[in-house]
């Protein structure tokens, strides 16, 4: 058999040896082989050697050029073949930092510190746009853009171009969580039920007071920017389809600036999320005046209305896009003076109100429209006050007891039994034990020991103490 390990003489003169090790195939079907050259024969063979090894034990990986802007095309073209355009959008939106940060380096010179510094300048000064450029984006950001960073390093040690992936073990810094919790408590709970009236009672004669109405039926605002009349409303029986259509938006960096902000239309993505709610009496109320306002405005636009079936339109009948959802929303919490919170607060605040006033938590889920009960009670369910004074009452009912009063105390004791206290929290007797009050006149503190004794005794050649 021929030796592998073959001698080559260079133009300067100077011998190497030099060996090729077949290294499987390529996805095309082509063969892929490693070559290495060393100084002396003994270390060709050893490397020769060690990588036969690492091919038999299946640990082999062959050098590779690609960098990690490349991985993540092959990563996103893979992970967004069997999802929605929007979850698209939002992988594409997550990995932009890793590119910018890390996309120029290769794969396989990738570190675990590279990883760690990276998440470190995001929550620092990773902020490009959506605020101050250079500032730190959040850590829920930061979290996302790893968790695309592992898939991706996880895909790259399926086909064999890294060993591990460096990115496993990496995690946003506890100094950067605490700063986050810190923010979130600034910005305040949701609404509690004084609020939510209060709310309610401010907008009752605005138009949009019967589309306002379904985010405090807890339907997400896609669900209500998508609800429609003919095939979600049913005002005769009192019921309302939700989650049959989302109206979202999808940013797509393929259309022109300015247009970018594109419309998508969806069902739910579980079969939770589509479901049929019977519409609360106040609800049903108000959607009904809403029908009537429309249909009013309808008649004053003439021609010039969009008849576009959906419930959350402007006054020429055209649809609300979630963001114009939320700055309607805005606008109608300053002027009755209220707190600013997310619409989602107020899908909070609604579910909170009902697990906390006695409704089961399967049909708090189911109103959700969750699969997971866990996960509204986690996520969704908060303590408000008055909630928390309702458990007060009920945790009394259980501590009832006979009405507490002072218990008999000792009679006091004699004035020569009585104690004081050091600055240094020593006790000290204010009387000898033959009843001589320690005044400073009577007072000798003995030398050496600073024991303190009774002039009287030590006069009367009497022991005190």
């Amino acid at each position: 058999m021929a030796d592998p390990i073959k001698k080559i003489t260079l133009r300067d003169g100077s011998t190497r040896w030099r060996f090729v090790v077949d290294a499987g195939v390529t996805p095309e079907g082509k063969r892929k082989q490693i070559t290495g050259t060393k100084d002396t024969k003994a270390e060709a063979v050893a490397e020769r050697a060690r990588i036969v090894h690492q091919r038999t034990a299946g640990t082999l990986v062959v050098p590779s050029k690609m960098t990690v802007d490349e991985l993540l095309d092959t990563w996103l073209k893979t992970a967004t073949r069997d999802v929605e355009e929007g979850t698209a959008t939002n992988y594409d939106n997550a990995i932009r930092p890793i590119r910018r940060r890390l996309g120029h380096m290769r794969v396989q010179q990738l570190t675990e510190e590279d990883v760690e510094a990276f998440i470190d300048w995001m929550v620092t000064e990773g902020r490009q746009r959506g605020g101050t450029p250079g500032t730190g984006l959040s850590v829920r950001s930061a979290r996302l853009s790893l968790g695309r960073l592992r898939s991706a390093l996880t895909l790259a040690v399926r086909r064999g171009i890294v060993v591990r992936n460096v990115a496993e073990h990496v995690k946003v810094s506890r100094e950067a969580q605490r700063k986050a919790a810190a923010v979130a408590k600034t910005r305040g709970a949701p609404w509690d039920q004084d609020e939510v009236r209060k709310f309610l009672a401010g907008i009752v004669t605005h138009r949009l007071c019967g589309p306002m109405m379904l985010a405090f039926i807890a339907e997400r605002p896609a669900e209500v920017c998508g609800t429609r009349w003919a095939e979600d409303v049913d005002l005769d029986a009192g019921t309302i389809a939700v989650g049959d259509n989302t109206r979202t938006i999808v940013y797509d960096r393929t259309l022109e600036k300015g247009k970018r902000n594109k419309v998508v239309e969806k069902t739910a993505k579980t079969d939770a999320g589509r479901r049929a709610l019977p519409l609360p009496i106040p609800v049903l109320r108000a959607l009904t005046v809403a029908r009537t306002v429309q249909a009013q405005e309808k008649e004053y636009a003439g021609r010039g209305y969009e008849d576009s079936g959906y419930v959350l339109v402007d006054e020429l009948g055209r649809p609300f896009k979630t963001d114009k959802l939320r700055r309607e929303a805005y606008k109608l919490m300053d002027a009755v003076g209220v707190r600013r919170v997310r619409l989602y607060d107020a899908r909070h605040a609604v579910l909170t109100w009902m697990a906390n006033n006695g409704v089961p938590d399967t049909v708090v889920s189911a109103w959700a429209g969750h699969t997971d009960l866990s996960f509204t009670k986690r996520v969704y369910v908060h303590s408000d006050p008055h909630s928390l004074r309702a458990g007060s009452e009920k945790l009394g009912e259980l501590l009832a007891s006979p009405e507490p009063r002072v218990p008999d105390l000792p009679a006091p004791r004699a004035e020569a039994e009585r104690v004081e206290w050091s600055p240094g929290g020593r006790r000290l007797r204010t009387h000898c034990r033959h009843g001589h009050e320690y005044t400073p006149e009577n007072t000798y503190i003995a030398p050496g020991t600073g024991y303190r004794q009774c002039r009287a005794c030590r006069s009367g050649n009497q022991q005190s103490g």
